[in-house]
């Protein structure tokens, strides 16, 4: 699966958010100053030529929606930064966002049950 441009991982949370839709309905949930019309078209179809979106013929125009799932390239993308920045290491990654975010052995706790209780 390849990695998303920054402006590419934007438009692809406004379709994973909505699930269909068509480009002025993706500008409408972007943060101001809204990006031109054409420029959110092109992100879309680069999208689509990586695999990510597909389209159906509505009328005048296209309504995408996402063919690879918010979950799935989540995955990918924390394998990578375990792999590229924590030499394949989660123990390594978490240990690393403990110190740096200051965590309190009660916050770790908490973040404990909720794995476990996602597991469940």
């Amino acid at each position: 699966m390849k990695q998303l441009t920054k402006a590419e991982e934007e438009v692809m949370q406004v379709l994973w958010q909505l699930q269909q839709c068509n480009v002025a309905a993706i500008i409408e949930e972007l943060p101001e100053p809204k990006p031109a019309y054409n420029t959110v078209s092109t992100i879309v179809r680069i999208l689509e030529s990586k695999g990510f979106v597909g389209h159906e013929k509505q009328g005048k125009g296209h309504v995408y929606h996402p063919l690879v799932q918010k979950g799935d390239y989540s995955n990918q993308s924390i394998n990578k930064l375990v792999d590229g920045y924590f030499q394949g290491s989660f123990k390594s990654m978490v240990s690393f966002f403990m110190k740096k975010n200051d965590l309190s052995l009660s916050e770790l706790e908490a973040i404990m049950k909720e794995i476990k209780k996602d597991d469940q």
